[in-house]
């Protein structure tokens, strides 16, 4: 939910290779169920979405230190081709 700018200078700080969305509003938050009404933050969930749009696959229960990994397996069980 940070703005533009902290997500782009995140982003950049990583070298990261897709886009990190910035939703300051909250409105994508609340549209896909994870915003905490009483924290006012987002739970920490990861949505693989595929190229047509739909939700492949939730995860729930997602660990800061081994999200990276995480995401990569399930990439990888999704079919999803690594970037060259």
């Amino acid at each position: 939910m940070d703005p533009p700018e902290k997500n782009k200078a995140f982003a950049e700080s990583l070298g990261v290779d897709f886009p990190i969305l910035s939703d300051p509003k909250k409105s994508v938050a609340t549209a896909y169920g994870v915003l905490d009404p009483g924290e006012g933050v987002a739970n920490r969930w990861t949505f693989y979405i595929g190229k047509d749009g739909k939700v492949l696959r939730i995860d729930k229960e997602v660990h800061p230190r081994t999200a990276g990994a995480d995401v990569a397996a399930a990439l990888a069980e999704l079919g999803v081709a690594r970037a060259q």
